[in-house]
């Protein structure tokens, strides 16, 4: 006798828990192969501005953590990341349609880059900081600091890669974060929200949405809640919408080429300068 398949309604990740979109929309996604895999919730503006509440509310925590902390954590996302690669693997495998061989290729490279983006936590200061000259008894410090609230379109593919990458400069940073993940690519996504749910990251400081970007770009780029954009994902025709809609607020607003490089953490930091009086 054949087995009934379970299929999956998969909820957001907002404030550390899984709720369903407060619209109580889903829709489908299918495969490579064109068959049904799983109903993604449908993310509405009313879940973006929770999800913006949460991140607010986080991130003075994750900023005020030592840089070697947020290091340590990002690192325990990585293996937690590596214990649960066979769902990744298939989940690429189903998506996206690639070998195996692939898939698993994609997988470690995700880990690889979260290991590498933990190990700048505590090196950012000696990148980007310095001890300026100025004429008169002080001493001058120039240092870097989290941004705020950053929103993240993650490319479609790699899929898995594509969200890790833009998602852990973000993080190393200090900043808290919105995911909006690819509409037609969101699994690997989704399973992220579970290893992030169990790693030691605190709850808000990365809150997932899916469903469809052209529905959620008008308020992200408008709502001033929101620090900064990672725009990569995003085509530009959207680009042009975001930027014009992120003027008020002065947003930072960034596209990255498909690589990792410090600059992509201290895009979304600020560079805060410090006098102090130099004792007799």
């Amino acid at each position: 006798m054949s087995r009934i398949d379970v299929n999956k309604t998969y909820k957001l990740f907002i404030g550390g828990a899984f709720p369903r979109s407060e619209s109580g929309r889903v829709y489908e996604i299918k495969g490579a192969d064109k068959k049904f895999i799983a109903n993604p919730a449908l993310a509405s503006r009313k879940d973006l501005r929770d999800a913006v509440v949460a991140a607010k509310t986080a991130q003075p925590g994750w900023a005020n953590a030592t840089a070697f902390n947020r290091g340590q954590i990002l690192y325990r996302m990585a293996e937690m990341l590596e214990g649960k690669s066979e769902q990744f693997i298939n989940e690429i495998i189903s998506l996206e349609g690639v070998t195996k061989k692939a898939a698993q290729l994609q997988v470690s490279q995700a880990i690889d880059c979260l290991v590498w983006y933990s190990g700048w936590c505590d090196k950012l200061a000696s990148i980007s900081g310095s001890q300026n000259q100025v004429s008169g008894p002080f001493y001058n410090f120039t240092t870097p600091e989290s941004l705020g609230v950053v929103a993240v379109f993650a490319e479609a593919k790699p899929s898995l890669l594509a969200t890790v990458r833009a998602l852990a400069p973000v993080l190393a940073g200090g900043n808290s974060a919105i995911l909006i993940a690819s509409e037609n690519f969101p699994l690997p996504a989704i399973s992220l929200g579970e290893v992030i749910a169990t790693s030691d990251l605190p709850g808000g400081v990365v809150n997932i949405l899916t469903g469809k970007a052209s529905e959620l770009i008008p308020w992200v780029g408008s709502h001033m809640e929101i620090d900064g954009i990672d725009l990569t994902g995003v085509s530009k025709k959207q680009e042009e919408e975001l930027r014009l809609a992120g003027v008020d607020n002065l947003k930072r607003i960034f596209r990255f080429s498909n690589t990792d490089h410090p600059e992509r953490i201290l895009s979304f930091m600020e560079q805060k300068t410090i006098w102090h009086p130099i004792g007799i």
